[in-house]
């Protein structure tokens, strides 16, 4: 099944992740909140698994062109195409770690502008709504 996923920070008037088509391994038009966030995550470590990691026979500077960096820095990182660790992401880990985020409030759900509170919440994908996932930053400072 084919959904539409926009990404977004508080804060920011551009989304980090314009909207974009995720095909899950999905055939119903009900799921739960949690069985869509395990999906939605395996899809994305099996893409990034699928990523082919090149080694390079000199080290050299990649520059991003000029349009390119702005992205970096309102994203808040800044890489350079180069992958140092090539060790494949592991699926289940993954998944609990999206969900005690989701639990912990790193971050909230969207579907059709209501948000979605429970992992139980069924969602009816029939609707074909945009969910939109928007990362929570917690407030830094001291009392004095």
């Amino acid at each position: 099944m084919n959904i539409k996923v926009t990404v977004k920070q508080l804060g920011r008037k551009h989304p980090v992740l314009s909207e974009q088509n995720i095909e899950i391994a999905y055939e119903d038009s009900m799921i739960s909140l949690e069985n869509l966030l395990k999906l939605i995550v395996q899809q994305q470590v099996e893409e990034f698994n699928a990523k082919s990691f090149e080694f390079e026979d000199e080290d050299y500077t990649k520059i991003p062109t000029d349009n390119y960096l702005n992205i970096l820095t309102d994203t808040g990182k800044v890489g350079f195409g180069s992958i140092y660790n090539l060790k494949k992401a592991d699926v289940q880990k993954a998944q609990d770690n999206a969900i005690q985020a989701f639990e912990d409030g790193l971050f909230a759900v969207f579907y059709n502008n209501e948000q979605l509170e429970s992992l139980n919440q069924t969602i009816d994908l029939n609707l074909q709504h945009t969910f939109t996932f928007i990362r929570l930053t917690f407030l830094a400072g001291s009392y004095w």
